[in-house]
């Protein structure tokens, strides 16, 4: 039995069988963390399309020669953060960083940079959101990768291959390994995991670092979250609100990555972070950059954009 049969053959229910009990969850919540300590990896055939296993092995070994499509992350990730529990002024500070991303819609221009050990590559890619709901991502450069799309509509995530014409619905445990190659995740990408539901929020440290005021809140998973990690620490500005770090740590108390903010313009009305760089703390020397070229807030966007059919398109 291959490791993919763990999750692929009821051990642990995905997105379409989960229960909402607090013991599948943790039982969700072991697997995830171990496919990504222990970086499995699928097989694949290309010839074998038709079965869903299938499917999901090529998309994973894809990942491996393709390019990251994690775009959304920071800027909308901390949007999630808005109402996390616990510490009431804590609360108060992300919810003032989570506002400055927050819109009824936005569309978004992202270049992107990859680089690892043995290649570095550029991409451009699309963004479009709707509330908080609907997501949809669209690589439209290099030329061998555009028309690579995810969509995410409520807690439903699908991923479309332009070379097979096949759209995949994905479970729950792919969203959360590195996503082709970069050094995000797909769930990353469109925010499955949501920190105000998932983490309590504490004011870990106010005061001056490096001659400038800031905050440093500390989010801890909630005793049933299905999370990966034990915990995230921020770091934002006192003067503006604006976030210059975010520390992921493991369950030991590990650091194992650091996401960092600069570039700090006024778009669309709003002063945002526009670059935005995750570097591995395992692997020195690699990292992803994410660059904002433009982003338009409360711009209209039909429902239709975030259909199955359009995710072809």
């Amino acid at each position: 039995m291959d490791k993919f049969d763990h999750f692929s053959r009821g051990r642990v229910p995905l997105s379409m069988h989960t229960n909402d009990t607090v013991a599948v969850r943790w039982q969700n919540r072991f697997l995830i963390r171990k496919l990504i300590r222990n970086k499995w990896l699928l097989p694949f055939r290309f010839a074998c399309f038709s079965h869903p296993r299938t499917i999901a092995s090529m998309i994973m070994r894809w990942q491996k020669r393709g390019v990251a499509l994690c775009v959304g992350l920071a800027l909308l990730s901390l949007g999630q953060m808005a109402h996390a529990a616990d510490d009431q002024r804590a609360r108060e500070i992300v919810d003032r960083v989570a506002r400055l991303s927050s819109s009824k819609s936005s569309i978004a221009t992202v270049e992107m940079q990859v680089t690892n050990e043995n290649w570095q590559r550029d991409i451009s890619v699309q963004i479009w959101s709707l509330g908080e709901d609907k997501i949809r991502v669209r690589i439209s450069s290099p030329r061998e990768d555009a028309g690579t799309g995810v969509l995410k509509v409520g807690s439903d995530i699908w991923y479309y291959l332009p070379k097979a014409d096949r759209t995949v619905k994905m479970p729950p445990a792919m969203t959360m390994t590195s996503w082709m190659g970069s050094h995000f995740t797909l769930d990353d990408l469109v925010k499955a995991s949501h920190l105000t539901r998932d983490y309590f929020a504490a004011l870990s440290f106010e005061g001056e670092r490096n001659g400038v005021g800031v905050y440093e809140i500390t989010l801890t998973p909630k005793p049933d979250a299905v999370v990966v990690w034990g915990k995230i620490l921020l770091e934002v500005r006192r003067a503006d609100y604006m976030p210059i770090w975010q520390r992921y740590y493991d369950e030991d108390g590990k650091l194992v990555r650091e996401l960092t903010f600069s570039d700090y313009k006024t778009m669309s009305g709003r002063l945002i972070p526009t670059r935005l760089v995750m570097r591995p703390l395992d692997k020195p020397g690699e990292q992803t950059t994410i660059v904002y070229k433009n982003i338009l807030f409360d711009v209209p966007i039909s429902e239709e954009m975030f259909s199955l059919k359009n995710l072809k398109r």
